[in-house]
């Protein structure tokens, strides 16, 4: 199975709120790799790494977001085989 690349960009009430931890948690359980992290203008940014199948779930699941986050919008960016980053696979790491 080919392993896909997307980054999203959440803007909301997002940090602060357990978003990233949530997040962690949400993509280990889809056996997506990749990170979340804080954004100095107070969006939070995710890279998933793993199956598009599971990839699209994560991103539903961002659109809403933990309960103690609001979620505003999900911006998607897939990432170009060209592009793509090299994640250590099945882990999703909280920067």
């Amino acid at each position: 199975m080919k392993n896909s690349q997307c980054i999203f960009v959440v803007s909301g009430r997002v940090q602060c709120v357990g978003f990233r931890y949530h997040t962690s948690r949400q993509a280990q359980a889809l056996s997506i790799s990749g990170y979340a992290k804080n954004l100095n203008d107070g969006r939070v940014e995710v890279l998933a790494v793993g199956d598009m199948e599971q990839i699209e779930k994560l991103y539903a699941w961002l659109q809403l977001g933990p309960y103690s986050a609001t979620v505003d919008q999900v911006v998607k960016h897939q990432i170009s085989e060209a592009d793509m980053r090299t994640v250590s696979v099945g882990e999703f790491k909280i920067l």
